[in-house]
């Protein structure tokens, strides 16, 4: 019988004791994330999309999502949590499937948003619960566990306001979502409320203004999870421009001098093999 990742997975999910999900994009990033510690790995939509040359928000297919997906999967004996957009479909039947395959490729864990791709907009309140209530449904006929996010996006793009964001949040938990999330409330002392306002487990964004919280602040708040989204691929990414500009601009390598850990490359593949699935 194949393994089983979710009821590991699915413990991890402490209100009050939030383990940090570890946004990885590529097989390598996930060793390295598995060998500094991380209990789990998540995928991130904009950071795949960063290795494949397109913008964050660019139209990633379900096959190729699913695909990365698998290779995070292989790549560390971590669970793995994939962030599948919107379902990669408009319909529940669609949202359905994607939850399906999801499980085929091995994964732990999987988050739905409601925003109307390609767009910013969200689903209407009633397709949006539809939706969750079908990937819900979907995940619990496959035969094995595998953890649901639900995800209020609205806030977070201009979509809608934090009471419809919470109101969504409560419908989806009744539609059977495991985990619930609304990315980017508009200050940190509103994701207390979205854990007071639900009895699921919520997951919180470590990003922009959220990171520089630590993680006792969101156990505080009774967070479950803390996921890095695309924060960690944009600030490696960053050192990558910051580096450039000054040798191309200035003819300077200095950004390089101190690049390595310490231990240098030896020590990069040190943990490049720690974090390796035996």
């Amino acid at each position: 019988m194949r393994h089983d990742p979710g009821p590991a997975f699915r413990a991890l999910h402490r209100p009050g004791n939030p383990f940090i999900l570890a946004n990885a994009w590529d097989a390598g990033s996930a060793r390295l994330l598995a060998a500094l510690g991380a209990e789990a790995i998540g995928t991130t939509s904009a950071g795949f999309a960063f290795t494949r040359g397109l913008p964050d928000g660019a139209l990633i297919t379900r096959d190729e999502a699913l695909a990365h997906a698998q290779d995070l999967v292989a790549a560390t004996p971590l669970p793995v949590s994939a962030d599948l957009e919107n379902g990669y479909a408009q319909d529940p039947e669609g949202v359905a499937e994607t939850v399906r395959l999801a499980c085929e490729a091995g994964l732990a864990g999987l988050s739905i948003e409601d925003t109307d791709l390609p767009g910013t907009g969200s689903y209407s309140f009633d397709l949006s619960v539809e939706r969750v209530r079908a990937a819900a449904s979907a995940a619990r006929a496959l035969g094995r566990d595998i953890v649901l996010v639900a995800r209020a996006d609205g806030v977070m793009n201009g979509a809608y306001d934090l009471d419809e964001g919470l109101r969504r949040l409560r419908a989806f938990e009744e539609a059977g979502a495991d985990c619930l999330y609304l990315p980017m409330p508009p200050s940190f002392d509103d994701v207390a409320l979205i854990c007071r306002s639900v009895s699921r487990p919520v997951n919180a964004l470590a990003a922009g203004s959220f990171a520089r919280h630590s993680r006792a602040d969101f156990a505080g708040g009774g967070v479950a999870r803390i996921s890095l989204g695309s924060a960690l691929a944009r600030a490696t990414h960053r050192v990558i421009v910051e580096a450039g500009r000054a040798m191309f601009g200035e003819g300077s390598f200095e950004a390089l001098a101190s690049g390595a850990p310490e231990g240098g490359g030896s020590a990069i593949d040190a943990l490049l093999a720690q974090g390796a699935r035996a």
